[in-house]
């Protein structure tokens, strides 16, 4: 008997999802395949911390679920008491 690491996953990611609708958008040129392209809101880009240039990974988790991996992670930014 164990726990159900789905259940812990829910429970924990519950308390700070938050969800932004994104469109997926393709850009097609002469003499070349289309490229896709989603772009990220600012207010979730500003609460990972993410900057330009940064590298990141998709991984397909299912058909409907991916998860975007930072590759090297930065130590977190201390926000100072004023």
């Amino acid at each position: 008997m164990g726990i159900d690491i789905r259940l812990a996953y829910t429970v924990a990611t519950s308390v700070i999802q938050a969800e932004y609708l994104m469109k997926v958008q393709v850009i097609r040129s002469k003499r070349r395949p289309p490229r896709f392209f989603v772009n990220m809101p600012l207010p979730l880009a500003a609460a990972l911390d993410l900057e330009a240039g940064e590298q990141v990974q998709w991984q397909i988790l299912g058909r409907s679920d991916l998860r975007l991996h930072r590759l090297v992670a930065r130590p977190a930014k201390l926000k100072r008491k004023k």
